[in-house]
């Protein structure tokens, strides 16, 4: 005779044989309701006659928590948003949580998809990452949808929720410090929209330093944070005839594209002309030259993203101020004093302008 696989007993058993209701045993199993010592004698007891296995998945459901949050990113290829992701699990992983990530590609309606999908899901948070202005306010307002959410890196304009980004202003100043001190006097930038809060402070705190130390800012170029647009800013240097003799790119994907470029028309980095990224997130130490850099802290901020929206319980009343962590300036090999070729051709185009 072929005796079949025994059937696991489920909540309905145990109910049975400890005369309660399936209620009375699920609110047992989740600590949601007190019972008489004997009631809970014969619960146990049945839980262990019959070899109940509570189902975790569908307890966290009962009690209103996946143990999931939610990721969005713009572009899991870029090694900035990689590295994110990647302390953004690490972190999550370490409170036993899992992560549902959702790479964008910077595009708004995969963004408003995959919010509309992620708080459906029944994650218990959010953690959210563009690299795009929200010009329509949609996003803002599908943000808003979410009761725990925390945003990163860069800013969405009418999101009243905790947010934690690196101090621009200070990297600005930082990247002009190091160019002011190498004695050049004619400097570029090359950044995002100009509109995004972090452009918007590197700029800033960049452009009021050199103009303190008594310098000018001879080439300003806005785009996007990628290699292609790199690229096209270096083209753009080029054709105005290189007026100035060291550039900030406001992100390494960005100084990527600058090098290509510049490689290709045969100009000298430092020696015609000094460059200064913004990230150190990849392996940069390897370029030739190793290209001198502003790190940001973003493994810290995937970790204080997880940390401060495990710490939420529900959507604040008013969100607090956003926090800015700091940043440092990674000294490499792609910054020198200028030529006095470099410099006499600078200061002629500035003239001519």
């Amino acid at each position: 005779m072929t005796v079949g696989p025994k059937r696991v007993a489920n909540l309905r058993d145990v109910a049975k044989a400890a005369g309660v209701s399936v209620a009375t045993v699920s609110r047992h199993l989740n600590r949601s309701l007190f019972l008489p010592e004997a009631t809970v004698t014969r619960i146990e007891a049945a839980i262990d006659n019959l070899g109940y296995r509570p189902n975790p998945h569908a307890r966290r459901l009962s009690l209103g928590r996946s143990d999931t949050i939610g990721l969005v990113i713009p572009d899991i290829a870029n090694p900035f948003f990689a590295t994110l992701a990647a302390a953004v699990e690490e972190e999550a992983d370490a409170r036993g949580l899992g992560v549902a990530l959702r790479s964008s590609l910077n595009r708004p309606g995969r963004e408003l998809k995959y919010l509309d999908q992620l708080r459906h899901n029944e994650v218990d948070g959010l953690i959210f990452v563009t690299n795009h202005i929200d010009e329509s306010g949609a996003l803002a307002a599908e943000i808003n949808r979410v009761e725990r959410v925390v945003v990163l890196d860069e800013d969405v304009p009418g999101v009243e929720v905790p947010k934690i980004f690196c101090d621009n202003e200070s990297a600005g100043q930082l990247a002009a410090e190091a160019f002011l001190t190498a004695g050049h006097r004619h400097v570029g930038f090359v950044g995002s929209d100009a509109a995004m809060i972090s452009t918007f402070g590197r700029l800033g705190g960049f452009a009021r330093r050199i103009h303190d130390g008594g310098s000018q800012i001879s080439f300003v170029c806005h785009g996007d944070y990628t290699r292609a647009f790199g690229r096209q800013a270096a083209l753009q240097f080029i054709e105005r005839g290189m007026p100035a003799t060291a550039l900030f790119a406001a992100s390494d994907e960005l100084a990527l594209g600058l090098l290509e470029v510049f490689r290709e028309a045969t100009i000298t980095i430092p020696g015609e002309l000094s460059l200064i990224g913004f990230d150190d997130t990849g392996p940069l130490h390897l370029l030739d030259p190793p290209l001198t850099t502003i790190r940001q802290p973003v493994r810290e901020i995937g970790r204080r993203g997880v940390e401060l929206l495990a710490s939420l319980d529900k959507r604040l009343d008013e969100a607090p101020s956003p926090e800015f962590l700091p940043v440092e300036i990674v000294h490499r090999a792609s910054v020198q004093p200028p030529t006095e070729r470099a410099r006499e051709r600078a200061a002629a185009i500035r003239g001519r302008n």
